[in-house]
């Protein structure tokens, strides 16, 4: 009786020892579906911890394990030069499935204003998935109370009248020189003082050495809120649901740009590695865990991918070029 009692206690235990095994090999299975990107994925933010490019990376990386479609996701940060030394790294990874780079309106800055040695074409564009806007605010005690007022007193004298934003070439700069040119301000005339980020863009303007500043919204929306500073347009085509900002353009300037974020891989990709790519891409955006970090950060859906993702970069590149050529830049 004991030796059959021990006999059935050691299958009963192997039973279970097959069962949880071929669970776990199950899930395992699952969450790879067949693509290394799903086991071990190489997120790449082109720039250093605490940015845009890191912020938007490691919220995907979090969507993407909380949700369950990634094993392993690891974020490494290769700043400098407007994401194109990112870029130019990547380039060089040929068939590497498992690899994105981190992209956006930044890099189509940095790869014309740094005349850099490679662009999109020589990587895999994978898909955009987001956008955010700029907005034009001027100090608390600014006399500038609309952004005719601003426009008015920067016609009168472009070059004495200082604006300030992210690193030259940057949406800031641009959104200000795509303002200027929409109210028939020369670009070229005006005087731009580039920063690392919102924050000393901020702290450049409300310190009277600059007239205004352009910043992302999601930069500076706390100062906003506290009356530190007043905004005067955002650059996005028509209002933005909980942003309590006119729109530059329902003010009678043609200006119009988006901060967009997307991914690219790799050149030399299967067909089938890149629809892997773009699928895991998908499901990560389809998550709720995704949906909350858009809500949390104020970015709007912008979803891209294929041949209109193409045609967006290079339309994105021609807008971009043509607004630094306006700059001298």
């Amino acid at each position: 009786m004991t030796r059959h009692k021990t006999v059935a206690t050691s299958v009963y235990g192997l039973v279970v020892v097959l069962v949880v095994g071929l669970a776990v090999a199950f899930s395992f299975r699952s969450a790879t579906a067949g693509t290394e990107a799903r086991a071990n994925l190489t997120l790449i933010a082109p720039a250093g911890a605490g940015g845009g490019w890191d912020s938007f990376t490691r919220e995907f990386q979090q969507a993407a394990r909380t949700s369950g479609l990634v094993n392993n996701a690891q974020v490494v940060n290769i700043p400098g030069a407007g994401g194109t030394i990112g870029l130019g790294r990547v380039s060089a990874m040929r068939d590497e499935p498992a690899t994105l780079l981190a992209t956006g309106a930044a890099m189509t800055g940095g790869i014309e204003l740094n005349e850099s040695p490679v662009g999109f074409d020589d990587v895999t564009p994978i898909a955009a998935m987001a956008e955010d806007f700029d907005v034009i605010t001027v100090p608390a005690d600014s006399p500038h109370q609309t952004l005719e007022d601003l426009v008015t007193a920067w016609q009168e004298d472009p070059a004495g009248f200082p604006v300030t934003g992210g690193s030259a070439g940057s949406i800031d700069h641009l959104v200000l020189a795509d303002l200027a040119i929409s109210a028939g301000i020369d670009a070229g005339d005006i005087t731009f003082i580039p920063e690392s980020g919102g924050g000393e863009a901020v702290q450049t303007m409300v310190s009277g050495a600059a007239q205004a500043a352009a910043t992302g919204y999601n930069e500076i929306s706390d100062q906003i809120e506290a009356g530190r500073v007043r905004a005067l347009g955002i650059s996005a085509p028509e209002p933005v649901q909980g942003i309590d900002v006119p729109t530059i353009k329902e003010q009678g300037y043609d200006t119009e740009l988006a901060n967009w974020r997307g991914f690219l891989a790799p050149p030399g990709l299967s067909d089938e590695e890149q629809g892997e790519l773009r699928q895991l891409v998908r499901d990560v955006v389809a998550s709720s865990e995704w949906e909350d970090a858009m809500e949390r950060n104020q970015w709007e859906p912008a979803y891209l991918e294929g041949d209109e993702f193409v045609t967006f970069l290079e339309e994105d590149t021609r807008r971009t070029r043509e607004l630094l050529e306006e700059l001298g830049l």
